[in-house]
């Protein structure tokens, strides 16, 4: 038997509990076979792409008419980039690690890349969990975007054979589509939490080191093949402070070109062409005799920016090595010694030097005021609010972070467009407009409570429900939010500890009817700017709730009036 694997079987039995109500109401899978393969799928999806339990949960597309495709996450990337990762899950209950991942599967898979991102391709028949996603892919591969593929195949047990990978070279995707395996033993390695990375840095030539108040800084050269002996080392301990997940991630422009320049005739000029890594550590030490080319002994280390160059090099000269050292490129490497006990310093440093990237900035803005202050609010109303991510799933009366500016951000803030599709910038461009100063406790419960609504009825739509809602939740909040306000008789400025718990009462009451009024609105300014269309396709559908077209009409939209046989008020 292999421990890794009885180790990951472990891990899936509490995922089958967490996931099984939402596997059966929403994927109708009831057998315990194909509910632990659904849950090592949730692993791989959440472990890999660092998601919640319910964004990840959200991924999966399992449940028949799936084309092969068991779960699918895109974001969008800078420069029109977009990023689509899709998994494919084979689980064994044999723990001896022995199975290969089936050819037939990766065909499927490659059949799926063909088909379901080629917009001049008719959509074969798939499921809704799986359509909706790909319909917004090539809503915004017409508008322009640029698909980058990542597929992940994940078992526990050994990789794809020689017949298979000829099939891959077959397919010729190019860099466009980038396959990852993905096993036992390379999830253990990701889940489990880091030790401390001790290493020698091997420099090139001179170096500056400066003494600061704070600690000490090194800048220097280092050749790309000590970067890739480092990374052989120690692999992605070294990024557990990098805000960058990486995981094979060559497709993406930016690290095609640092590839092509380090196997093209500029090689000699990378240094000047890379913006070089930032490393942080407890302590450095070095031959202060020395005048030159230092090994430099390093207690903690950690890459805190230049992780995808670091990995790219890796990748690209494990693919083809240099024929000697004198081929070397160089990389410039700032080495920060700071203090272990000061978390912020490390936390700003890391978030300064990533701004240049719109990444998710959650965790580093965890402990900005705004955080801390609304955390102490959220908690004197009765709920927990995590500014920091966990392990665990968000109870009923806990609001995370990420739910929350998704929430203000379409409730408050009228813009529902930018909650779904522009989350990356929650954290980050958008984050003083949704984290406002005057934004308080009783604000954010309510919004995500209101948020929570049209959720929840999209997650278990049906053909009861028309086609948008499966676009349109953060549209019909924003709306719900307004007919709160309305029977509150205030605006936001007003809502506060103080009116809470009318608020809240008013949602439990009227909840259900807020979200027919805001659905009702939403179709309205559907027909008012289709012009009485009625067959809108998904990608329509899609690309009209991306862009927004819709928030203009609706804040112009006069707010329905009350009927009382539908629904009563209590304000106490």
């Amino acid at each position: 038997m292999n421990s890794n694997a009885l180790l990951i079987d472990q891990i899936l039995s509490p995922i089958c509990e967490l996931i099984r109500d939402r596997a059966r109401e929403e994927l109708n899978i009831n057998d315990e076979a194909r509910l632990r393969s659904l849950a090592f799928v949730h692993l791989c999806v959440k472990t890999i792409l660092d998601l919640s339990d319910d964004s990840a949960f959200e991924c999966l597309t399992d449940g028949g008419q799936d084309f092969g495709v068991d779960a699918i996450y895109w974001s969008k990337e800078p420069d029109d980039e977009l990023t689509i990762s899709i998994f494919q899950g084979k689980y064994k209950r044999d723990f001896d690690g022995s199975s290969t991942f089936p050819e037939n599967s990766i065909e499927k898979i490659i059949r799926a890349v063909r088909y379901l991102f080629d917009v001049y391709i008719p959509i074969p028949p798939v499921n809704d969990r799986l359509r909706i996603p790909v319909e917004e892919v090539r809503s915004l591969i017409r508008d322009g975007s640029i698909p980058q593929v990542r597929i992940f195949a994940c078992n526990n047990g050994l990789k794809w054979n020689s017949t298979t990978e000829e099939a891959l070279k077959r397919a010729d995707f190019g860099d466009q589509v980038i396959w990852e395996y993905v096993n036992h033993d390379k999830l253990v390695t990701m889940i489990q939490t880091p030790e401390r990375v001790n290493d020698t840095l091997k420099l090139t030539g001179k170096a500056i080191i400066e003494e600061l108040d704070i600690g000490r800084v090194l800048i220097a050269k280092i050749t790309v093949s000590e970067i890739a002996a480092l990374i052989e080392r120690n692999g992605e301990r070294l990024l557990e402070r990098n805000v960058r997940k990486y995981l094979g991630l060559r497709g993406n422009r930016v690290n095609k070109a640092i590839r092509d320049t380090l196997l093209g005739p500029d090689k000699k000029n990378f240094y000047f062409y890379n913006n070089g890594i930032t490393v942080t550590c407890e302590k450095f030490t070095h031959s202060v005799i020395q005048s030159g080319d230092f090994q430099v002994r390093v207690e903690n280390l950690q890459i805190i920016n230049g992780g995808q160059t670091c990995l790219t090099i890796y990748y690209t000269l494990k693919e083809h090595p240099p024929e000697n050292n004198s081929q070397d490129a160089l990389v410039l490497i700032r080495l920060y010694e700071l203090p272990s006990n000061n978390t912020d310093l490390v936390k700003n440093i890391t978030l300064a030097t990533n701004r240049q990237n719109p990444v998710d900035l959650r965790d580093l803005m965890a402990n900005d005021e705004v955080q801390r202050r609304l955390e102490t609010g959220i908690g004197q109303l009765g709920f927990t609010y995590r500014r920091k991510r966990m392990e665990s799933s968000a109870k009923s009366e806990e609001i995370t972070s990420g739910v929350a500016a998704e929430a203000i951000l379409s409730v408050w803030r009228k813009k529902p467009h930018q909650a779904k599709f522009f989350s990356r910038e929650h954290f980050g461009k958008l984050y003083n407009e949704i984290f406002s100063n005057d934004l308080n406790g009783a604000q954010v419960i309510i919004a995500t409570l209101i948020y929570r609504i049209p959720e929840n009825y999209r997650r278990r739509s049906s053909s009861d429900y028309p086609l948008f809602i499966r676009y349109a939740s953060c549209f019909i909040a924003m709306q719900m939010g307004k007919y709160l306000l309305k029977d509150m008789e205030i605006d936001i400025s007003k809502l506060t500890h103080q009116n809470f718990e009318i608020a809240k009462n008013l949602l439990v009451s009227n909840g259900d009817y807020y979200f027919k009024q805001g659905m009702d609105d939403v179709g309205d300014a559907l027909k008012n700017f289709y012009r009485d269309n009625d067959e809108l396709s998904y990608q329509q559908l899609s690309a009209t709730f991306r862009r927004g077209d819709l928030i203009d009409i609706l804040n112009e939209m006069k707010l329905r009036e009350r009927n009382p046989a539908n629904a009563t008020i209590t304000t106490k």
